[in-house]
């Protein structure tokens, strides 16, 4: 059974290449000195620049998105395939014109003018040249590219790597400016592209211009969660609502292990797991002014919390030796059965695979509660979107008129004529169709399932699993009770260029190998509070000020 590649299932196969810290909300550390354009935006500019919301109504979701008074929107929901996808786009968007574009891609290259891009193209009326490059070493490729100023006409850019292309000043010199064709009332000409989330359109806005084009975008974009093993709490009796402290949480943990049957309640919880601490993403405001997330007892609490976890017992043995690639197996088999993990865990092919290991598998995840149990639940939202791409400087007005008429078209809603032919290919040739599912023939696994078009723009993602309507109900259920406690973190979707004397500090890779050590039971907390003694002399307290200086007291912290 296939599955569209979403955002969730693409920030999961990038961040084993680009590791953890890359998944943070986009906070971007480019430049070297006064040359370079600070990438900052002020309030009024952004909002000036960003294209107006409107939602798009032509495909009705089964569970609607739900929007909140904090700004959060969550993704919509559908328990089935259109079986007769709708048409968005009238006629032929392109008017014949021929580009090029250069996208990651973490799998096999296909073919090169196979039958797929030949009926995309056909369908677009305009050749657009895919030359899809290893995303193993994507960032190398471009930066050679943008240091010969010789860019394809399309690109894609994540935003983790906004460093090393050095975006802020790209901007200004090789991509082209789009705030002319879609801010404000002006996207009206492109429906499609209307309906992607405002958030997701600022992290492609630089010097308070647009200049990027978002995909697999998301009103609530969560890091991950804590999840559990819910078919077997459900036979023990165990109700995962009843854990409503992290007290609670270690007192579970030791009624859930028997080392001498095998189970331990604990694979490694910690990154998915700081939310019911309070802990920030990166920063916080303590009396009026920036602090890192470093500095905040709640971090302290967190770590001492889980510095007892690993001693108690209760957590799985590799996980403690850090062996990380077989947690998914000891999930599965239920060697442990509680588990912290990204988003895009929760989807088909792991409901697939759980029950291939265990026919009652359900995966299951806390409801978010508060460390102490007595306050109000919070979790920050993440970037709107990892994903922006962006047009050669270079392309005439007419030309980039087409692009985007182009890029209105691979943004149609989930499940249209325009989407299901973008990301299937063509019936018959590409997917047929099986229990109402669209399903990849081995022709469509080498040409279409790798993806490529996507990443020049999508619409909005959606939470959808054909033929596992509970996963379906499960996770929507929880992004919408969740969605209500979120809270936009400091500097959320903000682009922001810092110099590169700070990157050290700003990545601060002593300091959190230390965390490890803590929350594996290795090393105490004290050891924690050492570290950042040092980080803070070695640069972190100058970093701290300079986003105080150069970016807080100038623009904000949110836009």
């Amino acid at each position: 059974m296939s599955i569209e590649m979403n955002r969730r299932s693409v920030l999961r196969t990038a961040v084993g290449v680009a590791g953890a810290a890359s998944m943070a909300p986009l906070l971007s550390a480019c430049g070297s000195g006064s040359a370079v354009k600070s990438g900052a935006n002020t309030k009024k500019g952004v909002t000036s620049a960003v294209p107006a919301y409107t939602a798009n109504t032509s495909v009705k979701p089964d569970i609607p998105s739900v929007s909140f008074a904090n700004g959060a929107v969550t993704d919509p929901g559908f328990l089935t395939y259109p079986a007769n996808p709708v048409a968005t786009v009238t006629g032929k968007p392109g008017s014949g014109g021929s580009y090029t574009a250069v996208t990651p891609l973490w799998g096999a290259v296909p073919q090169a003018g196979n039958s797929f891009y030949t009926a995309v193209n056909a369908a677009l009326g305009a050749s657009l040249t895919m030359h899809p490059a290893d995303g193993n070493t994507f960032n190398t490729a471009i930066t050679t590219l943008t240091a010969a100023k010789k860019l394809p006409d399309w690109v894609q850019l994540p935003t983790w790597w906004n460093q090393t292309f050095n975006t802020g000043e790209l901007a200004a010199t090789q991509l082209a400016d789009l705030t002319p064709y879609l801010a404000g009332d002006k996207v009206k000409d492109y429906p499609n592209l209307a309906a992607i989330p405002t958030g997701a359109w600022k992290c492609g806005v630089w010097d308070d211009k647009l200049y990027g084009i978002p995909s697999f975008s998301s009103g609530t974009s969560f890091a991950g969660m804590t999840y559990y093993r819910q078919d077997v709490f459900e036979a023990k009796g165990i109700s995962a609502s009843e854990v409503t402290s992290a007290a609670d949480l270690m007192a579970l943990g030791k009624e859930l292990t028997s080392a001498s049957a095998g189970v331990w309640a604990f694979d490694d919880v910690w990154t998915y797991l700081q939310p019911a601490f309070g802990i920030a993403n990166k920063f916080w405001i303590k009396d009026g002014k920036l602090a890192h997330k470093y500095d905040q007892p709640e971090f302290l609490e967190a770590l001492d919390w889980h510095y007892q976890l690993a001693k108690s017992g209760s957590v799985h043995p590799d996980a403690l030796a850090g062996k990380n690639s077989d947690a998914k197996a000891r999930f599965y088999a239920g060697k442990v059965l509680i588990e912290g993990d990204g988003t895009g865990a929760w989807n088909l092919a792991d409901d697939q695979a759980g029950k291939a290991a265990s026919k009652a598998y359900r995966r299951g995840a806390f409801p978010l509660f508060a460390a102490d149990g007595k306050s109000t639940p919070s979790i920050y939202l993440g970037t709107s979107t990892s994903f922006v791409s962006y047009l050669n400087a270079k392309l005439s007005p007419a030309q980039i008129k087409e692009c985007l008429a182009i890029a209105n078209y691979l943004a149609a809603p989930w499940g249209s004529a325009e989407y299901t032919l973008i990301n299937y290919g063509v019936e018959g040739t590409d997917y047929t169709m099986v229990g109402g599912v669209p399903t990849f023939t081995s022709e469509g696994q080498k040409s279409v399932q790798q993806q490529t078009f996507p990443f020049l723009a999508t619409c909005q993602e959606v939470i959808s699993n054909p033929g596992a309507d509970q996963l379906t109900k499960d996770y929507t259920a929880w992004n919408t009770a969740t969605a209500k406690y979120a809270y936009k973190s400091v500097f959320w979707n903000m682009n922001i260029t810092v110099p590169a004397r700070y990157s050290t500090a700003d990545a601060a890779q002593a300091v959190e190998d230390t965390v490890k050590d803590v929350y594996h039971g290795i090393k105490p907390v004290s050891a924690f509070q050492e570290a950042v003694s040092t980080w803070k002399k070695n640069g972190g307290t100058t970093l701290v000020e300079w986003y105080q200086t150069n970016v807080m007291d100038k623009y904000g912290t949110d836009q």
